[in-house]
């Protein structure tokens, strides 16, 4: 199971706030023995992160959700590595880990001695993730940033949004840290093939991943798109640059997403909403011409459905294959029966601040929930024990 992969391997997660603790908590979801250092009276910032907070029932203790959602599995040691005795401390894990991970800016621990050519000539065989917003070098390299700059930085907010014109039109952030998660999850597999690479070579390697790198290339189709064509993309709301129709449309009683990807999904949604001709038209045929002329077809879909209550309409596609989906809250996203039956929400129980519900992680799917991580730790929860020679996992 791939939650044993990573067993017996040791990660020391110098990270905070989202991309690197992202990382590690797949790490340790993994398998791995997965130790926070954090500052003893700050913490990770995250853990201030709130409202809302989970409470203990007498009040004593308290965690962000913020907070919980990227450190499960993970064991607290209390650590301030800017005093020499804590420095030494951290050396002294770092003399049998595997893999550290973390993220201060470019040269930042240097002065502590926790650079990767200091800990490399303890541990030769230690992996680095330095995880920065612009990487090690270059002009930018010194300077801080956070997912929203990248955002904006990276060109995802330029074509993010309602275009000139519209109700609310100007860019547009993403409703949760995209490119942090994003990192989170690049790191993430950049981790695993240099443990691949170092069973053949013996030796542990430096890893750069940064914000800015991740964010260009989270551009994807659209980045594709500006270099075939030398247009830079525009911002379209809801509709998709390159298939249609694929957006959103409202119904009596809601809206819904109608995600058409190709001629023959098309002229099965014109039969179903009692309009075959449409398909047959020569604006319309094809997906290309559909993107070309998508502004006198949207108008003709929208009263189309605009006269019945989604459910009429989305029991006529599944009918007919043809792709649509809802936009849920999330109280409905974790009542529905899919989510339920694939096990996505793990309950774990923390010895102090009781039942905890949390996101399973994808990776594991077909795993047994029994076997599912360990609950996100209390600042220095783990502080004795690790330091003492402890897994307590």
């Amino acid at each position: 199971m791939l939650h044993e992969a990573l067993r017996g391997i040791k990660v020391l997660d110098l990270s905070r706030i989202l991309a690197g603790p992202w990382c590690t908590q797949n790490l340790a979801d993994l398998g791995a023995q997965v130790i926070k250092i954090e500052h003893p009276e700050r913490g990770d910032d995250t853990r201030g992160w709130g409202p809302p907070d989970l409470r203990a029932a007498d009040g004593a203790a308290s965690m962000s959700a913020y907070f919980m959602a990227c450190n499960r599995g993970k064991q607290s040691v209390a650590l301030d590595f800017s005093s020499a005795a804590g420095a030494e401390r951290v050396r002294e894990l770092a003399a049998d880990a595997d893999i550290l991970v973390e993220n201060y800016k470019a040269g930042g621990l240097r002065k502590y001695g926790l650079d990767y050519a200091a800990l490399s000539e303890i541990n030769p065989r230690l992996i680095y993730l330095s995880i920065t917003g612009y990487g090690q070098t270059g002009p930018m390299a010194a300077k801080p940033g956070y997912d929203y700059v990248f955002q904006g930085m990276g060109g995802l907010m330029s074509y993010t949004g309602q275009p000139d014109g519209m109700p609310g039109a100007g860019p547009l952030r993403t409703g949760v840290a995209v490119v942090d998660l994003m990192t989170g999850m690049y790191a993430t597999s950049a981790v695993l093939a240099a443990l691949h690479q170092r069973d053949r070579t013996g030796r542990g390697m430096p890893l750069d991943i940064c914000l800015l790198d991740v964010a260009v290339a989270l551009n994807a189709n659209q980045g594709a798109n500006y270099l075939v064509s030398g247009v830079s993309p525009h911002r379209t709301g809801n509709a998709h640059p390159n298939c249609a129709p694929y957006e959103v449309f409202a119904c009596a009683d809601g809206h819904l997403i109608l995600a058409i990807g190709n001629d023959g999904q098309f002229a099965r949604f014109c039969e179903v909403v009692a309009h075959p001709e449409w398909s047959r038209d020569d604006r319309y045929a094809t997906n290309s011409a559909r993107l070309v002329n998508m502004d006198s077809l949207r108008p003709l879909i929208a009263d189309a459905l605009g006269g019945a209550e989604w459910r009429r309409w989305t029991d006529a596609f599944d009918a007919a294959g043809v792709p649509w989906g809802p936009i849920h809250t999330l109280e409905e996203v974790f009542a529905h029966p899919q989510v339920r039956h694939r096990g996505l929400v793990q309950t774990v129980r923390h010895p102090v601040l009781g039942e905890l519900r949390l996101v399973r992680n994808p990776l594991l799917a077909g795993t047994p929930r029994e076997a599912l991580g360990a609950a996100p730790p209390l600042l220095g929860e783990h502080t004795h024990a690790v330091l003492a020679g402890r897994n307590t996992n």
